[in-house]
């Protein structure tokens, strides 16, 4: 490991990430096991106009250039609402407005839209990790000061890299996400093996009701998936957030979609619900993404409500494709207490906080570790539901 001559390091902060080389982007990010750190995740978004300034994310995304080379980035964002960012953080920016603190804007480090946990600075390799984090952390602070931003919030971080930043005085908040692990299967079977009988009959029962109702359920990855279905994609996503009303996530326009196949196709699965008499256009579709051995579930939408079909798109069918093909890991996507009944476990991921208020950093100190505590009784609660046999 090389050490790391402050003196010879140029910084940048740039406003969109095609101001920064794909190639030397992806240089530090396709190590990692997270498909939303790479460089086209972002282009996509910010490119597309789903993430920009106009719907309340400004990039401010910060480089360290040695040379011409690129040896650190991390993306950010100002953000002037909490919109897309998973971790609620509203009860705090209401107790700021009671005490006449400005909460916003405020600094955010995360994939926007996106709370799958992964989330950290990407530093070359060869670099000391330890001084490089402190130093891009020292100049976060110093935008951050320039700005007259409230504070500097790190999202669905990778747990490794939390555990290191935590120490520079940020407050770690829990939050529970889901995760289906592969310890090996060899089939389907052998995953229902491990349920107790009422469930594992549960199972088969909602698996054979698509095939009784003349639905199949196809998987389609890279190069098979047919164009026209990216913007099928969108129009159910619209069609599944339009049930929610104000509460929608709707963040991504059809541009997102159009773009995706010639930019990142090679990481997208669909799970495609067919009639046995239309084998071309499908009645409901779940969108993946996945990376070396991990699975990550996005979004989901159907033009019918058929009993099960959520469930086999969302999580029976890209369950069986991951047995098949050696996914270690695969994250439903948050929310939804139905995935523990499919044996889904409970996990932590932290948030970390940094106010530059001290009345709000006290108020958050003072009370994050009951909130903590009661966010892991949650998760042990459903764990302890859990409908699989205890080892």
């Amino acid at each position: 490991m090389s050490g790391f001559d402050v003196s010879r390091i140029k910084v940048s902060w740039t406003e969109g990430i095609k101001g920064i080389p794909r190639e030397q982007w992806n240089e530090l990010a396709h190590p990692l096991n997270t498909p939303f750190m790479e460089w086209e995740w972002f282009y996509l978004m910010e490119e597309s106009g789903s993430i920009c300034p106009d719907t309340g994310w400004t990039p401010r995304h910060l480089s360290l250039w040695q040379d011409d080379t690129l040896i650190a980035a991390a993306p950010l964002y100002i953000k002037t609402h909490s919109q897309g960012e998973f971790v609620y953080d509203y009860v705090w920016a209401q107790v700021a407005g009671q005490l006449s603190i400005r909460y916003y804007p405020k600094l955010v480090g995360m994939s926007p839209v996106t709370p799958v946990p992964g989330y950290r600075f990407l530093v070359a390799t060869e670099k000391d990790e330890e001084a490089v984090t402190r130093f891009m952390l020292e100049r976060i602070d110093g935008l951050c000061r320039e700005l007259s931003l409230s504070g500097v919030h790190f999202l669905y971080t990778d747990p490794k890299w939390q555990e290191k930043v935590r120490g520079y005085g940020f407050i770690p908040w829990l939050h529970q996400v889901f995760e289906w692990s592969n310890p090996g299967f060899g089939s389907f079977d052998d995953y229902l093996a491990g349920f107790k009988k009422s469930q594992r009959r549960n199972i088969r029962r909602e698996r054979n009701k698509l095939s009784g109702q003349g639905i199949t359920v196809k998987g389609l990855t890279g190069g098979e998936i047919p164009p026209h279905l990216f913007e099928r994609m969108y129009d159910f996503y619209l069609s599944t957030n339009y049930k929610f009303g104000p509460w929608a996530c709707d963040y991504l326009n059809r541009d997102f979609f159009i773009r995706l196949p010639e930019l990142f196709g090679e990481r997208v699965l669909f799970m495609a619900a067919y009639s046995h008499d239309d084998l071309r256009e499908p009645l409901g579709m779940a969108m993946f993404f996945h990376k070396n051995n991990a699975l990550f579930g996005r979004y989901w939408g159907s033009s019918v409500n058929l009993d099960s079909l959520h469930f086999n798109t969302c999580y029976y069918a890209p369950i069986e494709w991951s047995i098949n093909r050696g996914i270690r890991r695969f994250d439903p996507g948050i929310g939804s207490e139905h995935k523990v009944r499919r044996g889904f476990h409970a996990l932590g991921n932290y948030s970390l906080h940094r106010f530059f208020n001290r009345t709000l950093t006290a108020l958050m100190q003072n009370n994050m570790a009951q909130i903590n505590f009661l966010e892991q009784e949650n998760i042990d609660g459903l764990n302890a539901v859990l409908p699989i046999h205890r080892k």
